[in-house]
């Protein structure tokens, strides 16, 4: 499809400064080419007008900026008709959207934010619709999967231009509907507008991103911003914890369709609407859940997945479907999909070689907390974690973090998780901070190979090892140097070096 740059400018309502027509956007030089109008946004440390020439020089047809953005077109002879609005970034996706022809408008679309449980919850939805024979895309922190084929992914939410583009591969794919996660970030940057979901999702939220939000409250607006008529036509929000409460309360007054309150380990608010986890069975190789409505309807399913979180990862999941408008007697009673680097078991060529070993994601204290608790009922010798915490980012959770693994584990290993610019010794130093309340033995290993080698070798069979804070993350930044780094890579070779050891020692 082709939009002309007069039809674009009245849409975002800037002026314009010339006509062409263009078939897609990036806000990437280095994507620019014939047909492409390049999108000059402001960044942290210069501004993308700088790049425009290049973009021009590769066939980018017109441009859109700001304000400043066109006095650097002027000053570098950046002789293209272009477009000037007071806001690229609020606008680009609306643009966007118009250029790659509304392709959300031809999808069900479901979202969900929350500090954790995003990506799970994210996966048990594609996995609920692909058992209702949907072609879905996912869109998330793992992966991007457009009707069953991956596509690499850098953000949790891409920008604007490149989530409208994906969208209208999904739909030339034969995609019927699209699954996302909606970071605090991207929510905060308008990436999903001017996307209006189906049915949006909350897990929860507890301390993190403090870096970028400052406060609790700005994160908790940032999330909250999804449960606006704007951006959703039904919602479900779970209402274990003050944030889940205070965010159902705005909910009902703001989303237009069906609002439901979810409750897993709490009761529902009082004259709330929803549903409530009224029993949990523990079975052989997985978790037996009822949930009950404030109507009197019974719905019961089963997950594998370990722990009371995924219990309420998929309630959540299913609840959002059914939101959406799929009946409850439609919905499957089992949601165990595979999510990698999410409470993921790690074997050896199929095979359970030496202690059990789960890496997960968790890298706050919420995470880590509901981890291990998870572990614990299954753990019959000692619970043995490792984490480390990200460099330049939310520095107030690191004591809270190592006083959780300290609490909860029987030998705690404090390694590097991403130090990026900050000193990873010091970040150590943070965690180990918070554990000296607690008598658990404390090993400090800097490289993080070596600390997972050190855990495997000195766990017995009976042991768990919980490896936190990287999941399915295969890059580690060091200094700006980005070293090849898998968690699960890294416990496979030291499974495997384990078990030729002992079948030495047996022979």
């Amino acid at each position: 499809m082709t939009s002309e740059l007069r039809e674009l400018a009245e849409l975002c309502g800037g002026a314009c400064h010339g006509d062409v027509a263009v078939s897609g956007v990036t806000s990437d030089s280095r994507k620019a080419g014939p047909g492409i109008l390049f999108a000059a946004v402001p960044g942290q440390h210069v501004h993308g007008a700088v790049f425009a020439e290049t973009a021009v020089q590769q066939g980018s047809p017109a441009v859109i900026t700001d304000h400043d953005g066109e006095a650097l077109l002027t000053s570098h002879g950046v002789a293209v008709p272009y477009i000037v609005v007071d806001d690229v970034a609020a606008r680009l996706g609306e643009v966007a959207a118009q250029i790659y022809g509304r392709p959300a408008d031809s999808l069900r679309t479901f979202a969900v934010t929350g500090t954790n449980g995003k990506t799970t919850t994210a996966y048990m939805v594609d996995n609920i619709l692909t058992s209702l024979g949907r072609t879905n895309g996912l869109i998330g922190t793992v992966e991007i999967r457009l009707a069953g084929e991956p596509v690499p992914a850098a953000l949790t939410t891409p920008m604007p231009a490149d989530l409208q583009e994906l969208l209208a591969d999904l739909v030339s794919r034969g995609g019927t509907d699209l699954v996302m996660e909606a970071s605090s970030h991207a929510l905060a940057q308008g990436r999903t507008d001017p996307i209006q979901f189906d049915s949006v999702g909350f897990t929860n939220l507890t301390q993190d991103h403090l870096d970028f939000h400052k406060t609790l409250d700005a994160y908790f607006e940032a999330k909250a911003s999804l449960f606006t008529e704007k951006k959703a036509r039904n919602a479900v929000v779970t209402v274990d914890d003050q944030w889940g409460q205070r965010l159902y309360m705005r909910a009902q007054e703001a989303v237009p369709g069906t609002v439901w309150a979810l409750a897993v380990m709490g009761d529902l608010p009082q004259g709330a609407v929803g549903w409530k986890v009224t029993a949990i069975l523990p079975e052989q190789g997985c978790t037996r859940v009822t949930l009950t409505s404030t109507y009197g309807e019974e719905f019961t399913f089963a997950t594998e997945l370990p722990g009371d979180f995924n219990v309420a990862n998929a309630a959540l999941a299913l609840l959002m479907v059914a939101a959406s408008g799929v009946p409850m007697s439609d919905l499957p009673t089992l949601v165990s999909p595979a999510v990698p680097g999410r409470m993921e078991r790690i074997d050896v060529d199929g095979r359970t070689v030496g202690p059990r070993v789960v890496v997960d994601f968790a890298h706050n204290t919420d995470a880590l907390i509901k981890a291990l608790e998870a572990l614990r009922p299954t753990t019959r010798g000692k619970l043995i974690v490792l984490t480390g915490s990200a460099g330049d980012r939310d520095k107030g959770k690191r004591a809270a973090m190592g006083a959780a693994v300290a609490r909860l584990g029987d030998i705690v290993i404090i390694t590097d998780d991403d130090p990026h610019s900050e000193d990873p010794g010091a970040i150590r130093e943070a965690i180990i901070a918070g554990t000296a309340a607690f008598d658990t033995p404390v090993i400090e290993i800097a490289d993080r190979g070596q600390a997972i080698e050190r855990a495997i070798t000195m766990a017995g069979l009976d042991d768990t090892i919980l490896l936190a804070g990287r999941g399915h993350e295969t890059i580690q930044d060091v200094g700006g140097n980005l070293v090849e780094l898998d968690d699960r890579v890294e416990a496979r070779r030291a499974l495997s070096q384990r078990g030729v050891h002992e079948t030495q020692e047996m022979n």
